[in-house]
């Protein structure tokens, strides 16, 4: 278990696109919402659970931390996770990611010494939702909510702080189509994410 690495689920989307409460769709035998909290409990010692300070409440068994500042996004349940940790490092993850994958997630863990972010970068495309962020990232968050600049990426333009990106080569071995950074937005995603699992389960789980 990773003890130095506190696990952040994100989980206080509006599910617009959905029409209906993702949390609570079910993939295969579990709801989005257990089956990303399963994977997280499997490998860190601390998780959280961010969701929005107008979000009704879950009955998970898990510490549920609201934003600590509202109607900021995934920059607000990112500064959130790491203001609430208790380590020096987060993985942070959405809640519509019904694929997560463990050795995927190791790849990000296993750099935090040399890296203050990890993020993946597969075909030009940055996954912020699906990174390692240090402390140390925590008082560029707050300038930039401050700012209202509520795009995570743009973190990465402060060069104070070191990146590292994981790509394709790094992901070949284990998940080649990058399905553990697939996500369920709409209708159409819920089913092909069901038929997915249907047809092969992940073995990372």
């Amino acid at each position: 278990m990773e003890r130095d690495i506190t696990g952040i689920l994100l989980a206080g989307g509006k599910s617009r696109r959905m029409g209906e409460d993702k949390r609570y769709l079910v993939v295969g035998e579990q709801t989005l919402l257990e089956r990303g909290l399963a994977v997280l409990r499997s490998i860190f010692e601390e998780v959280l659970v961010v969701i929005a300070q107008d979000s009704p409440g879950l009955d998970v068994d898990a510490r549920i931390v609201r934003d600590l500042v509202p109607d900021c996004g995934s920059l607000g349940g990112l500064y959130t996770g790491l203001t609430e940790a208790t380590t020096p490092y987060i993985f942070m993850v959405a809640c519509d990611m019904p694929f997560l994958d463990r050795a995927v997630i190791s790849q990000f863990t296993s750099r935090r010494t040399s890296a203050d972010i990890v993020m993946s970068k597969l075909a030009g495309r940055l996954h912020p939702m699906h990174a390692l962020y240090s402390k140390r990232c925590l008082p560029v968050i707050e300038q930039m909510v401050l700012a209202r600049q509520l795009k995570i990426q743009k973190i990465l333009s402060c060069e104070s702080l070191l990146v590292q990106y994981v790509t394709e080569a790094d992901l070949a071995g284990i998940d080649p189509s990058g399905r553990s950074f697939q996500n369920v937005n709409t209708p159409a995603d819920l089913e092909v994410a069901r038929s997915l699992l249907a047809q092969s389960p992940p073995s990372g789980q």
